[in-house]
């Protein structure tokens, strides 16, 4: 039996960016057919081909690809684009000291198949060489497969917040964390 090859995961190339919408899109109307939207997405608005775009501009969108197709995309960069000082940390990282995770997505046609874990591996060893203390993600509460995912992955809860995004029906945001030192102090 022949072994399924490995997924390839590098930064996106701005050619790339209408196959990442699409994805983007893909994945966000198939949840909100199947009623598992649990990041509570926008189709069309986030994550989106536009959202991708600035991510790829700043050098922060990642791609993942099997046998050459997309099969999985996120945002890894040092913003968390909400008050982080609010979570229950651990460590006490100043800005700049942890990477944050943005908008992961697999192709649900490929759920189950490792490749979210790959990903999140891939994002501990770009914070690590980048000379990250740690990595830090906020997930919608009930998104089950994305808490799960970074559980797996060794991220330990760090508190529910409200990060002042005011997206409707979502009132707090669950906190995580992995870090790679404890604080000497």
């Amino acid at each position: 039996m022949e072994a399924s090859p490995a997924p390839v995961i590098r930064r996106c190339r701005a050619e790339e960016i209408p196959e990442v919408g699409a994805f983007y899109d893909r994945v966000v109307k198939h949840m909100d057919e199947t009623g598992t939207n649990y990041p509570h997405w926008t189709y069309k608005v986030y994550p989106s081909a536009e959202s991708a775009a600035a991510a790829e501009r700043e050098g922060s969108l990642y791609v993942c690809l099997l046998n050459g197709r997309i099969c999985g995309a996120f945002v890894a960069n040092a913003e968390p684009g909400a008050p982080y000082e609010k979570g229950d940390w651990s460590v006490e990282l100043s800005p700049g000291e942890f990477m944050v995770i943005h908008s992961l997505a697999v192709d649900h046609e490929l759920a189950g198949r490792g490749i979210g874990s790959a990903m999140v591996r891939f994002c501990i060893e770009l914070a690590r060489s980048g000379g990250f203390r740690g990595i830090r993600l906020d997930v919608v509460p009930g998104n089950v497969p994305a808490i799960r995912l970074y559980e797996k992955a060794g991220f330990t809860f760090a508190g529910d917040r409200d990060l002042e995004r005011g997206l409707e029906g979502v009132p707090v945001f669950s906190l995580y964390e992995f870090n790679f030192q404890k604080d000497k102090t």
